[in-house]
């Protein structure tokens, strides 16, 4: 498999992306001695060196999915009160792909590969999520089709999504894009308050763990994943 010789500088823990593009300009990065250009791609066998000093890059992609808890924040910031990192307290460095708000529950999927976050975020309006809700009145027949057919918020409409009644006061609802809050300021222009938001899929990949706990991806997910953005 190839990487990028920036990623692969980058995952060597060497230096971040930005510094390995400044490195290869002032041309200070080898691979089998041939000067590095941005955008190189290398293999496993080839060896890179920065200022003639060679770097190996041994670590392993990791692929979480992840039960968020109800008050626990989608961010990084360790700065932040109840942040992802400190939660999970995983042992190598990860991020979130796509976020779920504070107040919100379910599958959250994390990863160390950047590249993997940024084309699934590239292609995130193609990309189904799933979510069981919980609102404060009676779902109503015109409520699920006004839901479904597009609603005006942040300037803009959403797109035509599937929203199926679950109870009394519960819908199911599938989304191909991912605006700030999005559902519950779906509800809110019908006079529906949220009372409980829970993810339970993402693309193909199910919610089947307990709230707080985390699973790393099977080889069949992870392969059906890299084939849907398009990764060989």
């Amino acid at each position: 498999m190839e990487v990028r010789i920036n990623k692969y500088l980058s995952e060597s823990g060497f230096c971040s992306r930005r510094e390995a593009d400044r490195l290869i300009e002032q041309g200070r990065v080898l691979i089998n001695g041939e000067h590095a250009q941005i955008g190189s791609k290398i293999r496993e066998t080839d060896v890179v060196t920065v200022d003639g000093k060679s770097i190996k890059n041994n670590t392993k992609m990791v692929y979480l999915a992840f039960n968020k808890p109800i008050g626990i924040v989608s961010t990084t910031d360790q700065k932040i009160k109840n942040n992802l990192i400190d939660f999970i307290n995983y042992p190598q460095r990860i991020f979130h792909i796509g976020r779920l708000d504070k107040d919100s529950e379910g599958l959250i999927l994390l990863t160390n590969d950047g590249d993997i976050v940024n084309e699934i975020l590239r292609a995130e309006n193609n990309h189904e999520k799933e979510y069981i809700v919980e609102v404060d009145r009676r779902v109503l027949p015109d409520f699920i089709e006004d839901m479904s057919k597009g609603v005006p918020i942040l300037k803009t409409v959403t797109k035509p999504c599937i929203v199926e009644k679950v109870s009394e006061k519960s819908f199911r609802i599938i989304l191909t894009e991912g605006m700030n809050r999005q559902i519950r300021r779906m509800c809110e222009t019908f006079g529906y308050t949220v009372l409980s938001l829970k993810r339970v899929r993402i693309m193909h990949i199910p919610l089947d763990i307990p709230s707080g706990h985390f699973r790393p991806l099977s080889n069949k997910e992870k392969d059906l994943l890299f084939k849907m953005i398009g990764r060989s």
